[in-house]
């Protein structure tokens, strides 16, 4: 028994080791070997070619883009036999390449291959993509991905270090990405509209702007208007003011060229040229000869055109003071200048030499100017460059201080002086005389005066507030009305107080200008701007500030100038002289203003006007006033915006003044009140 078991269990081993050897015979068997560590290339570059040989001169055979990871098979200094997918091989050399970095990297591969014994094997290992399940007595079975469709995005390659791609010239992204925009086009990308740099040839961000304003105006109004002394074309129309019924129709075209040098996204631009010429039409209509021109054969109806240069300038960025972009800059040439929030004391577009830049990450602004201005078109009111320069220099230095004295409000500190030369004889292009006015004894003159100045502009709380005060210190060498020269002492002041209820703004108004109380004392007290275009009170709404009333001379002085709130007594506001003997003004004055949509806004105005002294009016109207009244002021207007844009701007306005009796006095009382309605179209690309 026991030899039987030896032999069974001898038999049996026999057995399963012949059945062992049989299956090994039949069944595949795969055989890993460790290899040595591999390489594994990836292409850094846009787009790299690969060549047929490790030489510069060889056949290129096939490009691969960036992100692509390929199996190095050789290496020869630089250059790298790569396993192409086309079951081929090539040649890449690794070279410098852009944005810094070589055009391939080069690092150990992660998942190595594993090389097979039996072809059958090797042939699913070698398969680059995919995943292998391979079971006895079966074919291999290849799970691919499915193909790439160009229309979606390119999913993120392995191992790229940097996904986005650096694009230096930024604003041509837009393009890149199919979206061509119109030239017409203002709302997008446009070079006409500095979104794009043009001229590359010249420099780097290098920005052209194109702006065109089309402003139509018109304008039906009742005013006193002087009869002519030589001719009139009513029967009986001998007294001294006649019929005031006027219209007039003003078409201005305003063309902005500019071209700016630097990224003004986040600091001033390195330099600006800007050119603004005005294209003007105007026609006017009244009752009465002589009113339009010296002439009164000229007749009742004038036509004219005029091309203005408003602006001309160069601005450099002379510097950077802080990591916060607080700059000093210089600007030379024609140029536009408000010295003040409101536009009280100079608002012109005079030559010029500015400094001007900010302080305290833009806490403090400041400027530093010289201006000498332009003697102007009498019917456009623009620059009239072709007659030179008047003698009548500003000089400015000024101080805003943002958040003082309280967060919210904004101070600015003035210095300006304006220093007047003309002693001689100037006439407009109507023939009227301007320069010295037609009052007194008509002798040139020059004068000298400064204005110390504060201003305000902001909120305390929920309440706004906008303030200015002036002192007017100099003198005057001859004045025409006192005949003899004056030291001037003379102040102004001007605030606005309002408050907003939901879609209801309620405003306050208070205003005083100094007027001069005796003409002969050699003081002249009556407070005069330089070149004012006041925003108060309704501005351009009100009538009392928006018509200029003739008062003496056959309308060659009037009582107050066209867009002015003083009554200054001077020829012309644009281009006659500062006057200090005058009666000075006070004003007070409410006021709402509605935004009932968002296109759509109403105001309302009344103001109370009265003059501070009168002996400068009797003096030149030889006769006593009976009161300082001029009467009531009302008006109401919208301002709407059809497309919620700027580009398009319809406003509207009727004013009435009702005068008072120191207004009846100078113009009669059986005139009525006095009238004028506004219409403005603004259309802007």
């Amino acid at each position: 028994m026991q030899k039987f078991a030896k032999t069974s269990v001898v038999l049996c081993c026999v057995a399963l080791l012949s059945s062992t050897i049989s299956m090994a015979q039949t069944a595949p068997v795969i055989v890993v070997e460790k290899t040595p560590e591999l390489l594994e290339l990836q292409v850094m570059s846009t787009l790299i070619g690969v060549k047929e040989a490790p030489e510069n001169n060889a056949t290129i055979i096939a490009h691969v883009s960036r992100g692509n990871l390929l199996n190095v098979l050789e290496q020869r200094g630089d250059w790298y036999k790569v396993a192409l997918p086309s079951s081929t091989a090539g040649w890449i050399l690794r070279t410098p390449g852009e944005f810094g970095q070589m055009s391939v990297e080069v690092f150990p591969t992660k998942n190595p291959p594993i090389f097979a014994v039996d072809e059958a094997s090797q042939k699913v290992a070698n398969e680059k993509e995919g995943i292998v399940n391979v079971r006895p007595g079966h074919s291999p079975v290849v799970l691919t991905l499915p193909p790439i469709d160009p229309q979606q995005v390119e999913p993120p390659q392995q191992n790229l270090p940097r996904e986005s791609i650096s694009v230096p010239d930024r604003w041509r992204l837009m393009q890149a990405l199919g979206f061509k925009f119109p030239l017409y086009d203002p709302y997008n990308q446009n070079p006409l509209k500095g979104d794009l740099p043009v001229l590359k040839n010249l420099g780097e961000d290098i920005f052209f702007n194109l702006g065109l304003i089309s402003d139509t105006l018109f304008e039906a109004r009742r005013l006193p208007t002087p009869v002519s002394g030589q001719i009139a074309f009513r029967p009986g129309a001998n007294d001294i003011f006649g019929q005031g019924q006027q219209n007039v129709f003003v078409q201005n075209l305003i063309v902005s060229l500019g071209l700016i040098k630097g990224d003004t996204t986040f600091r001033p631009p390195d330099y600006e040229l800007r050119f603004v010429p005005v294209f003007n039409f105007n026609r006017a209509r009244v009752q009465e000869a002589g009113a339009l021109n010296i002439d009164p054969s000229a007749g009742t109806r004038r036509i004219d055109n005029f091309v203005g240069v408003q602006e001309l300038f160069a601005d450099v960025h002379l510097r950077n003071v802080s990591e916060r972009y607080d700059f000093d800059s210089l600007r030379v040439g024609i140029q536009p200048f408000t010295n003040d929030f409101r536009g009280f004391l100079f608002q012109d577009s005079p030559f010029g030499i500015r400094v001007f830049g900010n302080r305290s990450n833009n806490q403090f602004q400041y400027n530093l100017a010289w201006f000498r201005r332009f003697e102007k078109d009498t019917n456009s009111g623009l620059n009239d460059v072709g007659k030179g320069l008047r003698k009548d220099d500003v000089f400015v230095a000024n101080l805003y201080r943002q958040d003082w004295p309280v967060l919210g409000f904004t101070s600015q500190f003035s210095v300006v002086h304006n220093r007047n030369n003309e002693k001689e004889f100037a006439y407009d292009n109507n023939g009227f005389l301007v320069r010295p006015a037609f009052v007194g004894d008509v002798k040139p003159h020059k004068y000298q005066v400064t204005y110390l100045g504060y201003n305000g502009d902001g909120h305390f709380g929920k309440w706004n507030l906008s303030t200015s005060a002036y002192v007017a210190l100099g003198t005057d060498d001859h004045n025409s009305i006192a005949q003899k020269s004056q030291q001037i002492r003379a102040g102004f002041f001007a605030s606005e107080l309002s408050r907003d209820f939901s879609w209801v703004r309620l405003r306050g108004n208070v205003l005083f200008a100094s007027g001069d109380k005796d003409p002969f004392d050699n003081k002249a007290t009556g407070f005069d701007a330089i070149l004012e275009n006041p925003q108060f009170a309704g501005s351009d709404t009100n009538f009392f500030i928006r018509q200029a009333m003739p008062l003496i001379g056959g309308g060659g002085v009037a009582l107050a100038g066209r867009n002015s709130i003083l009554p200054s007594l001077r020829s012309s506001k644009d281009e006659g002289q500062s006057n200090f003997v005058n009666p000075g003004i006070g004003l007070v004055g409410v006021g709402a203003d509605f935004d009932i949509t968002p296109e759509l806004r109403i105001f309302t105005n009344a103001s109370y006007l009265r003059f501070m002294e009168t002996s400068s009016l009797a003096l030149l109207r030889n006769q006593a006033m009976p009161s300082s009244s001029i009467g009531t002021d009302l008006s109401v207007g919208f301002h709407l915006r059809p497309f919620f844009t700027q580009n398009m701007i319809i406003n509207g306005s009727a004013a009435v003044l009702r005068p008072g009796t120191g207004l009846k006095a100078l113009y009669g009382d059986k005139r009525g009140s006095l009238y004028s309605v506004v219409l403005n179209v603004v259309l802007t690309f």
